[in-house]
Order: structure tokens, then C-alpha cells, then sequence
């Protein structure tokens, strides 16, 4: 068998309102549907972290990958990208991470042809049922949802998700604001109860300083993370000194992590690093040094479902991911957008990712980006021709 096509097709997923978030707001997501066919008729499905990665897939990494043999991920690697410790130090790791999604659709691939679901090429599931959070924020109005601007309009919110969907698990944004932040918690446990997991994610908007009386006046509410308060490891090791509340990060650092005893956990997708295998690889290291991994959110229904699969067969992964996915009013595959009910999804039954991608739903999102470009994350409310910057408290 050999690769004998490579599709890749940016696209858009929308979220029902936008959210605001440490330096911009949130209004959807944009990714890369990638296509690997073979010339027996297989085809694999995997996603991209960025709509810049078509490009490079289609005129760089595609080229190279064309006559390999689909089973042979690491040669396909070798093929495709450079060293990758080389690269994060001469240029940027952009083709390490489009190639994750290639090597997504070799996984997706490998399932379809010995009819396995991927979470038994992993080695089987030790869970069957993933924790997901809620996700919570103060979010702009549109179309008659949304419009959540105060925090007992958050907490409303929240008790609504226990109420109709039985959630028990949320994570959301700190505003940048200690007065404000800690008024949202405070009203968001209320509404919530004292059993409910309780996350923020103020993605580094606080100095040291600043972030040290915030986590202060936090610690009666019981937090069970908050990620990234600060802009780095070092900043969170001070922090672990007045504060017991634990802390997350998005940058995959393990090595100083672990020499410094935080961040508690790391939180990636599954092309930060390259893909499945370096994945599944990292959050082995992550067990073994003692620091908590789960999968962080916005992603299309592809990658969602490859989370499914990689936490159902790894023990590691025991705590909840992150999702947008009640706020998700679109996708590129049959089955999706993904809804957790009482905090669960099931990990799909079928071979390789176990999800099918829509002919319609992959248009509909395609001619989305088309017609507007990627999603701008950096629109600063109130100040249109300026970016933010961290810290902003």
C-alpha cells in the first residue's frame, strides 16, 4: 500500500457566541482537514492546529509523503520534516505540527485497514467513558444566545449546564481583573456546588505579584486548577510558595516542570508535539515524573475524536479535557459537534478514528474560510487598532 493523494482543506467552525479571553475575543475555530488516500482505496482523516498548515502540507510535506508506505509513520516522518530539536532552534516547528495531522489520517488509516478502533492499536481501553469540562466566560450576544457579561450571568449560565446536561465538571476565563475574577468564582461555586470541578484559565494575564493576592483571595472555592496565571514556570514556582491551589500550562517544557514541581499538569493537542506517537510518548514521561496531561479545546470534530481514542487508552489521562464543544455550531464530520452528557463521551466503536467525515459539513466550513480568512483570536474589545499585552493586571 502507498500514499497516493494528500487533501488538505482549511476550514472554520463557529462558536455560537464569541468569548472574551486574556488579549482578544474567541469566535471560532480554524483548522486544516487533511485527506491521506491510498491507491487501494483507503482514506485516512487527521487535522491541522492552524490554516496555515494547508499550504504547507499541500506544496511542501504532501510531495515528499506521495509513494511512502502509510504503516511506516516514523519513515513518514523522516521524509517529511526535519529533526525536530534542530528545527525549534534554527526556524519555527510549523511543518513538526502539520505533520501531526498527517500523521493523525496514517493512524485513522491503520484502523480502516485491520478494523480496529484506534484506542485498541494503542493497546486497549482502560475507559471507555472521557471526562470533558464545561466550558464558561463572559461571552458577546449574538443571534440570541451569549451576551453573558457579569458574573451571576456566568453563574446562571453554569447551574444551566448542571441542570439540563448534568455537568459537575467546568473550566473557563479569568478575567484579568482580581476584584472581578474572584466576584465570578465566588458566584460560579455558589451556583455550581461544592462537588463540582472548578477550573480558570487566565492565560498568563497576571504578574507574579498581582497573580500572588488573586490566588489569595481564591483558596476558599476550592479550585481545582488554574492555568497559566503567569507568563512562565519560573513565575509559577513563586506562586507555589503562598498558594496551594494547583497550576497548568500549555507549554510542553516537562524537563523544567519537573525540576521545579510546577505546573502540576501540561495541557496539549495532539499535533503540538508531532502527532499521536510523540504524544502518547510525552504523556508516558508525563506519568512517569508525576504530572497530571489532559487535551485542551477548540479543535473540529477529527481531532476531538482522536482525544477520544488516546484518552480511553492511556491511564494517565484520568482528569477531564477541555471542551468547547456545547458552544461548537458546526463540523466537518457526520457524527459531531461532539455534546457531553454528564461530563461523558463515549470513544468511538468504529475502525481507525471511528467518525466520518461530511462531504456538506466540510464545504459548508471550507467556504466559511473562504469567504472570511482564519478566525482573528486578537480583536481587542475597545481598542481596534491595537493588540493587548501580558500581564494586564
Amino acid at each position: 500500500m502507498q500514499i497516493s493523494a494528500i487533501r488538505a482543506t482549511p476550514v472554520n467552525i463557529p462558536q455560537e457566541a464569541p468569548f472574551l479571553w486574556s488579549v482578544g475575543t474567541y469566535p471560532g475555530t480554524s483548522r486544516v482537514i487533511i485527506e491521506v488516500v491510498t491507491d487501494g482505496g483507503l482514506e485516512g482523516l487527521g487535522e491541522a492546529p492552524s490554516a496555515n498548515c494547508a499550504d504547507l502540507i499541500v506544496n511542501c510535506l504532501a510531495p515528499r509523503l506521495i509513494g511512502a508506505d502509510p504503516f511506516d509513520i516514523e519513515g513518514c516522518e523522516r521524509r517529511a520534516v526535519p529533526e525536530a530539536k534542530i528545527d525549534a532552534n534554527t526556524d519555527d516547528i510549523t511543518a513538526l505540527r502539520a505533520f501531526g495531522g498527517i500523521e493523525m489520517a496514517l493512524w485513522d488509516l491503520r484502523g480502516k485497514a485491520f478494523g480496529l478502533p484506534l484506542y485498541k492499536l494503542l493497546g486497549g481501553a482502560v475507559r471507555k467513558d472521557i471526562p470533558f469540562t464545561e466550558y464558561f466566560g463572559f461571552r458577546q450576544a449574538a443571534a440570541g444566545v451569549g451576551g453573558e457579561s457579569t458574573p451571576s450571568e456566568v453563574a446562571s449560565y453554569c447551574a444551566r449546564m448542571r441542570e439540563d446536561h448534568g455537568a459537575t465538571m467546568f473550566e473557563g476565563k479569568c478575567p484579568p481583573d482580581v476584584g472581578l475574577a474572584v466576584g465570578l468564582v465566588r458566584e460560579i461555586r455558589a451556583a455550581i456546588g461544592n462537588d463540582a470541578i472548578l477550573r480558570l484559565d487566565a492565560n498568563m494575564a497576571f504578574s507574579c505579584n498581582t497573580a500572588r493576592r488573586l490566588l489569595a483571595r481564591l483558596e476558599p472555592f476550592d479550585l481545582d486548577n488554574f492555568e497559566d496565571p503567569v507568563g512562565s514556570f519560573w513565575e509559577m514556582a513563586q506562586l507555589r510558595r503562598h498558594s496551594s491551589i494547583p497550576f497548568s500550562s500549555h507549554v510542553p517544557d516537562l524537563k523544567l516542570a519537573a525540576r521545579l514541581g510546577c505546573p502540576d499538569a501540561i495541557v496539549l493537542n495532539l499535533t503540538a508535539l508531532g502527532g499521536i506517537s510523540r504524544t502518547v510518548r510525552f504523556i508516558a514521561a508525563c506519568a512517569e515524573m508525576g504530572v497530571d496531561f489532559w487535551f485542551y479545546s477548540g479543535d473540529a470534530g477529527v481531532c476531538s475524536a482522536a482525544y477520544l481514542h488516546v484518552a480511553a487508552a492511556l491511564q494517565h489521562i484520568r482528569l477531564p479535557s477541555q471542551s468547547l464543544f456545547r458552544w461548537q455550531t458546526d463540523d466537518v464530520i457526520e457524527e459531531g459537534p461532539f455534546r457531553p452528557h454528564q461530563n461523558m463521551l463515549r470513544v468511538p466503536e468504529g475502525p481507525g478514528l471511528g467518525v466520518h467525515l461530511s462531504p456538506s459539513g466540510l464545504k459548508r466550513c471550507h467556504e466559511r474560510f473562504r469567504d472570511h480568512g482564519a478566525y482573528n483570536h486578537y480583536d481587542w474589545p475597545g481598542h481596534p487598532r491595537e493588540y493587548a499585552r501580558v500581564p494586564l493586571a
